[in-house]
């Protein structure tokens, strides 16, 4: 689970790691036999049976950045991710961090390059609000308006849903299904884990490659194991 790739000198949400980091995580990853792939290549593979050796990359919020700076490296590592954009938010900044640096995100034209480029896009709400908070006319509108303005902006169907602050309950965790979305990616899910909230390991500047190599470990440790075809409820 990565945010931001930038100069991350000013990052009091620990949400951004430097190109040179990533570079050496991404080096870390692949000289493990690993290969990084978008969330919904990594499903697809587990239900023919061909997951091992699949990391799935995730990158929240959907910066600017990504593009200049997390792309290339994706690309000379062989590698792809998803990521989940904002398109309330579209162009604009990471205005739910109040005390952190202006960070901008995505243009709708940028939106479309990382598309080109072989990234999945997913959905993180319109706005970045949490949805346990929210109403259920808020939440429906959240779920569904985002994954139809990502799809029209794209022209590619959006499968995959990431909960904003990785907040998840079984009403936001259900209507992630009846949205129509295929998965949902959280942080920490405990009994709710399932195709529709899944774990993920947050990854930082500080994660250098000994210190992903324990989180690896110990991820297969604390959370619980699932299988591709649980049902979300």
């Amino acid at each position: 689970m990565y945010h931001s790739v930038d100069d991350c000198a000013d990052d009091p949400y620990n949400v951004t790691v430097t190109p040179d980091r990533l570079r050496q995580q991404l080096h870390w990853l692949r000289s493990r036999g690993l290969h990084g792939v978008s969330v919904a290549q990594l499903l697809d593979a587990r239900c023919r049976g061909a997951g091992r050796g699949l990391v799935a990359l995730t990158f929240d919020d959907g910066y600017g950045d990504f593009l200049e700076n997390a792309l290339p490296l994706l690309r000379h590592y062989e590698c792809s991710a998803t990521v989940f954009v904002l398109p309330g938010r579209i162009g604009g900044e990471n205005g739910w961090d109040a005390e952190g640096p202006r960070k901008p995100l995505l243009t709708a034209q940028g939106i479309r390059a990382a598309a080109a480029a072989g990234m999945e896009i997913g959905s993180h709400g319109l706005t970045h609000i949490d949805l346990t908070l929210a109403d259920d006319e808020q939440r429906r509108a959240e779920l569904q308006r985002s994954k139809l303005q990502i799809e029209e902006l794209t022209g590619r169907e959006v499968f995959g849903f990431c909960y904003p602050y990785g907040s998840v309950d079984a009403r936001t965790v259900e209507g992630v299904r009846r949205a129509g979305y295929r998965y949902g990616c959280a942080i920490s899910p405990g009994p709710l884990t399932s195709v529709y909230a899944m774990p993920r390991v947050f990854v930082g500047q500080a994660d250098t490659p000994w210190r992903l190599e324990l989180k690896r470990r110990v991820h297969r440790i604390r959370r619980r194991p699932w299988q591709v075809g649980e049902d979300a409820r």
